[in-house]
């Protein structure tokens, strides 16, 4: 009966019913990517966790549950959603000198309200026929007439590209961020649209030359047979390593603001800010862990160093409303 009730309601849910005594999570990371390091975790204190999984919704439902939800901790897939719930006052302060030690202060919010556990880079793919290697392509250049017809992208509102644009205000301002769009509109090959992959299909379909997409697909095309032949057809670039460097976005966690388990919900936190887990973060999914330290997968590390963004993501996140207006202003989508 949970089974047929949970399909119903579009939510996935892994474990026994959820317990007091273990770790309570709402996760819109998908089950095959956390469960493993949740098994670690179980095995290594003996702490059982028990996970809803679903693509959407989970905000919206942690709200509507206030101070009778039962979810200790949420796992976000994106940097917009822990700013979300941090701004809705659904988190409480994260106190632990080891996610201190584990985690750069710019990766993690300076009242402690959230804390990032994996890094991606939102990467530029360029066409090995038509383009060849755009190592130093920068966001900027984006909006050049030369590429006009020649770009790829998904809807300008979505998370990845929602912090792209904040990022960009942080560093331009308001005035020339707005007119950077309108160039990148005039440049796209066709209306947003689709993921992320299928911006690298279709720059191997030849319907564009290069595609906006973040780090991390390039390594699960390559992985997937279906798609290996989008992933060949491209290169994958950093942009921005001649000055700034390339943006960050992360997946991270909060503790919520009636979490009934926070000391165990404060140890699994800590261990996913560790060695162990951001191994497994790093090979499973091709992220980049947040610890500095931690060896990447060797798919990854194939691509190369690169210099990142310094920018703080706190400071970032202050542009996300404007980045939305500009987005909506430009009619971007449209």
């Amino acid at each position: 009966m949970k089974k047929t009730l949970a399909v119903l309601i579009g939510l996935t849910v892994t474990a026994p019913a959820l317990a007091d005594e273990a770790v309570n999570i709402y996760s819109f990371r998908q089950p095959f990517l956390i469960q493993p390091i949740l098994d670690d975790f179980t095995e290594q204190t003996g702490i059982e966790t028990n996970v809803v999984f679903a693509k959407k919704g989970l905000i919206e439902r942690v709200k509507r549950e206030g101070k009778h939800s039962r979810a200790d901790l949420v796992l976000t897939s994106n940097f917009s959603d822990l700013v979300q719930l941090d701004e809705l006052d659904l988190t409480q302060t994260i106190k632990s000198e080891a996610v201190n030690e584990n985690v750069p202060a710019k990766f993690r919010d300076n009242e402690g309200q959230w804390i990032a556990l994996t890094k991606r880079v939102r990467n530029v793919y360029s066409s090995k026929e038509r383009m060849g290697t755009q190592a130093h392509l920068s966001y900027e250049e984006l909006a050049l007439p030369k590429y006009k017809g020649k770009l790829c992208t998904r809807s300008g509102k979505h998370p990845y590209n929602l912090g792209l644009v904040a990022s960009m205000i942080a560093h331009h301002g308001e005035a020339h961020t707005k007119q950077w769009l309108e160039g990148v509109k005039a440049n796209l090959a066709r209306k947003p649209q689709g993921n992320d992959r299928a911006q690298v299909k279709a720059v191997k379909e030849g319907l564009c030359d290069l595609a906006l997409g973040n780090s991390y697909y390039f390594g699960k095309m390559i992985q997937d047979p279906a798609q290996q032949s989008w992933a060949d057809a491209v290169n994958i670039n950093f942009p921005n390593q001649d000055d700034r460097g390339s943006h960050i976005n992360v997946s991270g966690v909060v503790m919520t603001k009636y979490a009934k388990n926070p000391e165990n919900a404060l140890k699994l936190i800590e261990f996913m800010t560790d060695n162990k887990a951001q191994n497994m973060y790093a090979s499973v999914n091709m992220e980049y862990p947040v610890k500095p330290g931690v060896e990447l997968s060797s798919l990854v590390a194939s691509w190369g160093n690169f210099k990142e963004d310094s920018l703080p993501l706190d400071e970032i996140s202050k542009y996300r409303p404007l980045a939305l207006k500009l987005i909506d202003e430009v009619k971007f989508d449209l």
